[in-house]
């Protein structure tokens, strides 16, 4: 038997309460899948609780609030039609339809009006059926990982080997964080988890800030792989459920948890532009990555477009005679469930996204998100889902065709400084190859390229968690130094850096000072070449 259908109403106080307090006095024929939740005001539901109902089994969701022109606080009318407008478009591109979402505002007086219109959305949601997205509590034997990898404190220690600790105090004085102002020093988290204090929350809050980034694994002479030792201790507080919430209200970790269901059918390459030639199957395989929900979610504050760089990676295959297969069911790779500790449901989208690899037949997978890429290459292997062809970088595949010769650059003037993407330049050792990249675009402008050689520090957050004060100051400090350095443009190569830096130029106080142009490597790339 079927489970009942559940449809979560989130009420406004004001106006429309009233009308639905008439329709309880009398007992009316309110849709018995309707729960409802009372709320200050409509514009307080945010993208993350919008979603949130169908990540936890929802197979209906209403917003009602305020006519416009009537909320009590303002804008509240406003937000809400944004920000349920931006929702549903993430739900058509990850298949489960905006439909299942809907916006309503009535007066007072409008009980009649809002029946009816209670009624009409049940109906609908019983036409439509059950959400695909799948809800589970624990995880099933088949999700768990590997059961040599470690669960406890003193375990986790052992397993990075972080009694080699030095206590030389080289990764605190690298670190960006500390750098930037914090209080934050890695080698006295280190101290108090091996003490057995890992459970205290001021060592918790301190796990959740690192932004492994790499640098203190780079400077440390005892080769203590701190990246590591900080994702298994999320994954400890992830499954005790004492993890910190991440940024955004989680809104990306539980969109990534609602990939996990078989059922679903994202169908995120629905608007690519005509002029961009793809294949159904093929030898080359290209992953986008998460960048179009990115874009929606972003929209209003940071007018990010980082779908540009996925287009501009197919162009520049095209350019290059590669005619690239898509998956059209394509998931998100997991990065950011791993990283902020929700291995059960990583490993659900791996295992999802290595079926549908295969099942391709492709030879090659191409992807322009360094952290795809080291999720891909590196943690799926590392949790036991392989993938049967190789990963690259679109980096490397540009690399590869540019030096068999024939082609040119424009050459760009003025100054540019370069921002790395901590997953290529550190956890890949890959530092040099965007330098490369970038050398025949800047090749006649002494002094062109700011930062031509020692990796950057990071944009100032991982996996959306950590994100605080300290985060913008690093990237206010990051577009100081640019702006000093006299460069115009900021270049980038991961979707995450151009939104971390852009969010830090919106200050209201140095907007100003801080406004630079933000270009990925790939699109400048795609604007300059050409044949010889």
């Amino acid at each position: 038997m079927p489970e009942p259908l559940k449809i979560v109403l989130f009420l406004c106080n004001w106006g429309p309460h009233a009308a639905y307090q008439a329709l309880q006095d009398r007992s009316a024929d309110i849709p018995s899948e309707i729960k409802m939740i009372r709320i200050p005001c409509s514009g307080r539901i945010s993208k993350a609780l919008l979603f949130k109902p169908f990540e936890m089994g929802a197979d209906g969701v209403l917003l009602l609030g305020c006519r416009s022109g009537t909320c009590r606080y303002g804008t509240g009318t406003s937000a809400a039609e944004e920000n349920t407008a931006d929702t549903r478009r993430i739900m058509a591109l990850i298949g489960l339809g905006g439909e299942r979402l809907e916006l309503a505002t009535f007066l007072p007086d409008e009980p009649e009006a809002l029946l009816t219109f209670l009624q009409s959305f049940a109906d609908r949601i019983r036409q439509m059926g059950q959400s695909p997205i799948t809800r589970r509590t624990r995880p099933i034997a088949e999700d768990t990982a590997a059961g040599d990898l470690p669960t406890t404190p003193e375990a986790i220690v052992a397993a990075h080997d972080v009694f080699a600790c030095q206590d030389c105090g080289k990764c605190t004085s690298a670190c960006s964080l500390a750098l930037a102002g914090k209080s934050y020093s890695p080698r006295f988290m280190a101290a108090e988890i091996i003490a057995g204090r890992a459970d205290a929350a001021a060592v918790r809050n301190a796990v959740n800030s690192c932004l492994t980034c790499g640098i203190c694994y780079e400077r440390c002479p005892s080769a203590v792989n701190f990246p590591e030792f900080i994702k298994s201790m999320r994954i400890y507080y992830h499954d005790r459920e004492v993890a910190a919430a991440p940024a955004h209200g989680g809104f990306f970790q539980s969109m990534m948890r609602a990939m996990t269901s078989p059922t679903l059918a994202p169908q995120r390459w629905r608007q690519l532009p005509d002029t961009i030639r793809t294949r159904s199957r093929g030898p080359v395989l290209f992953f986008g990555g998460c960048a179009p929900y990115f874009d929606i979610f972003f929209n209003k504050f940071l007018g990010v477009r980082t779908h540009h760089i996925l287009e501009d990676s197919l162009r520049l295959l095209n350019f290059f005679d590669v005619e690239p297969a898509l998956l059209e069911n394509e998931r998100c790779c997991g990065h950011d469930l791993l990283w902020s500790g929700d291995r059960d449901n990583f490993l659900r989208l791996a295992r999802l996204n290595a079926e549908a690899i295969a099942a391709s037949g492709a030879e090659e997978l191409i992807t322009a998100c360094p952290e795809c890429c080291h999720t891909l290459e590196v943690e799926y292997a590392r949790h036991g889902v392989t993938l049967p062809l190789k990963i690259t970088h679109m980096h490397a595949f540009l690399e590869r065709e540019i030096d068999k010769g024939a082609v040119a650059f424009k050459p760009l003037e003025g100054c540019a400084t370069f921002q790395d993407a901590c997953r290529q330049s550190r956890f890949s050792g890959q530092a040099a190859l965007p330098r490369k990249l970038l050398a025949p675009l800047y090749g006649n402008t002494p002094g062109g390229l700011v930062d031509a050689e020692a990796p950057s520090i990071c944009c100032g957050n991982s996996a959306w968690i950590g994100c605080d004060a300290d985060s913008k100051a690093m990237q206010v400090q990051r577009l100081e130094k640019a702006r000093r350095s006299g460069s115009t443009t900021m270049i980038t190569a991961c979707p995450k850096c151009q939104i971390h830096l852009r969010c830090a130029m919106e200050d209201v106080v140095r907007a100003k000072q801080l406004k630079m142009e933000l270009v990925d490597l790939t699109s400048l790339i795609a604007k300059t070449i050409h044949w010889e």
